[in-house]
């Protein structure tokens, strides 16, 4: 079968939820109120609560949540063919993903710009309020410490990509400076800073001496032990320090000063490799050499591939993000319908990318089952194979291929380093709430809260050792990611829920996900805390596993009981005042 047909019923399914489907959530369902004062007016305080444009705060919203995860996920589910993956990413993108993204932003904004962890108390209680928090910050430290490992990972395997990932910090802060103290317009200078990032990309890919390469220089030629650590492992180290380093420093600025400009030019840089690659498939038009289901002993592809894709079909991190900053930057309600559901579309579109890479990456079904010869060697190959793939669309457009990698390779460390930091500046503000509601006032001032938010991610990331040695332990914590990511998916969707009963609105539309949802993450949960992390004694790993797995599960089953004990009272709040 001919891959461009997957692209074309995507693009089909994807125009169709965005123009009726978000419009009737918008109009019947959420009833977005154009005169509503958002809390990003109210409340301006040039920090973080910033009246934004939509097109720069869709930029910002959708590369915040828009990181590895919509890539890494797709690519690892390909294990049970591309069938599974594609009905799950374009179905679960409409009727799923744009209703919670969309949702938990417009909750959040008719309350304050409050998170969704905060307004857990005061819709469902003090006590689910907490253990949702729990949750959460057990959430948001395995993101830090996935996506650490990622990019880190990329960094020694692609080192031609380090040099323009960091020239773009730089130039974000010009123009951030430029934009909201001069007044300069944001387009121009975001599309300049992209041509410096790819040209600066096509020399390091062919100067060698530009490839910023700490393995060849802490190893040598004959990889040098330092400190106990071989080259990799040393220089695994390094980067995940310097890059916890940077997060500090951006999850602690004001958000115009790097976040918001630094988004915006990585919004063009996702429409610019969109652009690249689905230009590259229609020019190549190659067929699709993965099986459309692939017949597997190790692992059922039923619950696990609905935790396995979570970015890019629904993911709780998005409701973090659209409550946690984006709420405080929406300039008008109703731009919330393109903020939040279209950022989930644009996710969706990601994630049939990321397919197509690599279901036509190899020659043929034959090598595509000695690639994906176990669920292990799909989780540990599948962003290799997605850059792979994706250059290899590249070259349709007469891009060669190591010029394409190292520029699919910037876009993918781009978007995975702006949800580190996003991630970081979240679990700051749960730090500080946590502290407030228990009266302990160090961890509600902001440098004492990041400090524990950096250094926490960081033992995470490097204490245990993972499949590769030590600097590999964020790998560790994947599967755990995706079920308590889905499980925060699906309280926020009951939190919508049962805001819209109580405002005497149809709830169906988000109930019925939900429930879905729930049902999914918790039997596959199960499944994996009994019976595949129960073996204490077989390594440290399933230990971790096994304890955090089982405390989340616990903590989750008892919020959704909590939650429905609340749900079915028959108690209603007047209409909120719009002044409110």
């Amino acid at each position: 079968m001919n891959s461009v047909w997957l692209a074309i019923v995507g693009f089909i399914v994807f125009a169709l939820g965005y123009r009726y489907y978000s419009k009737f959530i918008a109009e019947k369902i959420y009833r977005l109120d154009p005169d509503y004062v958002t809390p990003a007016h109210k409340y301006n305080d040039g920090v973080d609560f910033v009246p934004t444009k939509k097109v720069v705060l869709w930029g910002h919203h959708f590369s915040s949540v828009a990181g590895a995860s919509p890539i890494l996920g797709p690519a690892i589910a390909l294990y049970w063919g591309w069938g599974p993956a594609f009905l799950w990413v374009i179905l679960g993108t409409v009727f799923a993903a744009g209703v919670h993204d969309f949702g938990t932003l417009v909750l959040s904004v008719r309350n304050k710009g409050q998170s969704i962890g905060t307004l857990t108390d005061r819709l469902i209680g003090k006590r689910a309020k907490m253990l949702f928090l729990f949750i959460i910050l057990i959430l948001v430290l395995m993101v830090n410490a996935v996506f650490a490992w990622v990019i880190s990972n990329l960094f020694i395997q692609f080192p031609a990509a380090v040099l323009p990932i960091f020239i773009e910090i730089p130039i974000a802060i010009w123009i951030g400076y430029a934009v909201y103290k001069r007044k300069a317009k944001m387009l121009l200078p975001s599309l300049i800073a992209l041509a410096v990032m790819y040209g600066t990309a096509v020399l390091t890919s062919k100067v060698q001496f530009l490839q910023i390469d700490l393995v060849r220089y802490f190893g040598g030629a004959d990889n040098t032990v330092i400190f106990g650590l071989d080259g990799v492992s040393m220089s695994f180290f390094v980067w995940i320090v310097i890059l916890l380093i940077y997060c500090y420093i951006a999850s602690t600025l004001p958000v115009w000063k790097l976040l918001q400009p630094r988004d915006y030019i990585n919004s063009h840089q996702l429409v610019v490799g969109l652009l690249m690659l689905y230009a590259g498939l229609l020019v190549l038009r190659p067929e699709l050499t993965a099986p459309m289901t692939n017949e597997v002993s190790d692992v059922s592809w039923f619950p696990l591939l609905f935790i396995t894709i979570a970015c890019g079909a629904i993911s709780g991190f998005h409701g973090l993000v659209a409550s946690g900053t984006t709420s405080k930057q929406l300039d008008k309600e109703t731009d919330a319908r393109f903020v939040g559901y279209l950022g989930s579309v644009g996710e969706g579109v990601l994630a049939l990318i990321s397919i197509i890479a690599v279901a036509t990456l190899f020659a043929n079904a034959g090598d595509f089952r000695a690639a994906y010869s176990d669920f292990g060697a799909a989780s540990l190959g599948g962003m290799s194979n997605f850059i792979n793939g994706a250059a290899q669309l590249a070259t349709g457009i007469a891009i060669p291929p190591d010029i394409a990698r190292t520029i699919v390779t910037v876009i993918v460390v781009s978007f995975a380093a702006t949800s580190l930091d996003t991630s970081l500046r979240l679990m700051r503000y749960i730090i500080a709430e946590i502290g407030s509601e228990y009266n302990f006032k160090p961890l509600t001032k902001m440098h004492v809260a990041t400090s524990v938010a950096v250094v926490s991610s960081a033992a995470l990331v490097l204490i245990p050792k993972g499949p590769n040695g030590f600097g590999s332990g964020g790998y560790l914590l994947w599967p755990l990611f995706g079920t308590s990511n889905q499980l925060l998916a699906g309280v926020s969707l009951l939190l919508i829920s049962v805001w819209l009963k109580k405002q005497g609105r149809n709830f169906f539309y988000t109930f019925v996900p939900m429930v879905f949802i729930f049902s999914m993450t918790l039997y596959a949960m199960f499944v994996q805390v009994v019976f595949t992390w129960s073996g204490l004694g077989e390594t440290d790993a399933n230990m971790l596993l096994f304890i955090l797995g089982g405390i989340i599960f616990v903590f989750a089953f008892w919020i959704i009981l909590e939650a429905f004990r609340v749900f079915f009272k028959d108690d209603k709040e007047p209409p909120i005042d719009p002044s409110m």
